[in-house]
């Protein structure tokens, strides 16, 4: 990674500000440090410096009224990437920052090595998100395929085992005794019921799942 030149932080925690600069001082021996301890020396330091590399910011300091700086930097300074640095960790908040276009997130209790790897991440044209973010993520998505899943009756499920099999909707309406058209009616079902338009996009969703017909309704 070439060095960045300039990088702005914005933090009204002196003690913070110093133990991160300490550290980063010593791994980007170049880049020039711009700080910032309200809204209205932030402003300053983005009209005089819209060329920054970077900017890490704390929603709490002094006059940022929650999201709305971040909101403001990105539209009036899209040129800059935000990495939000602030004591707050919990979903909502990251959802949010990043929903507002701030391109990476550090909790405050995350190891100065690790935010050393979120800016490096950032300037690299990468998310940077903590790990356990990333993990209820991919929990939250799972738990919804899953809900999903089990809203499927008995026999729409069995169909769905059929079309993971590739077998074509003759192939089970003859397995199953019915005719092609329920076969059709079942599938429409079971797009609708999994969020999906296809059998290919209900396969990969059912792939990411263990699945068992036990606890499944009947029906």
């Amino acid at each position: 990674m070439i060095q960045p030149e300039k990088i702005i932080i914005a933090d009204d925690h002196p003690l913070f500000r110093q133990a991160l600069l300490g550290t980063l001082k010593a791994k980007l021996t170049y880049t020039t440090w711009l700080e910032a301890q309200t809204i209205e020396e932030l402003e300053q330091q983005l009209t005089n410096h819209n060329d920054s590399d970077l900017l890490l910011l704390d929603l709490n300091i002094p006059g940022a009224h929650g999201f709305n700086t971040l909101i403001h930097v990105r539209n009036h300074f899209p040129q800059i990437p935000v990495v939000i640095v602030t004591a707050h960790e919990d979903h909502d908040t990251i959802s949010k920052a990043m929903s507002y276009g701030a391109a990476g997130f550090v909790p405050k209790s995350t190891p100065v090595d690790d935010i050393y790897s979120a800016i490096v991440a950032v300037l690299s044209g990468n998310i940077w998100l903590p790990a356990s973010f990333e993990q209820k993520q991919r929990d939250n998505n799972d738990k919804g395929i899953a809900d999903r899943v089990a809203s499927l009756t008995q026999q729409q499920y069995r169909i769905l085992m059929m079309f993971a099999q590739g077998m074509l909707n003759k192939q089970i309406a003859y397995d199953l005794n019915v005719s092609e058209a329920t076969i059709k009616a079942h599938a429409t079902a079971i797009f609708r019921k999994l969020d999906v338009r296809n059998r290919t996009q209900a396969v990969i969703a059912i792939a990411q799942l263990s699945l068992t017909e036990a606890g499944f309704k009947k029906g």
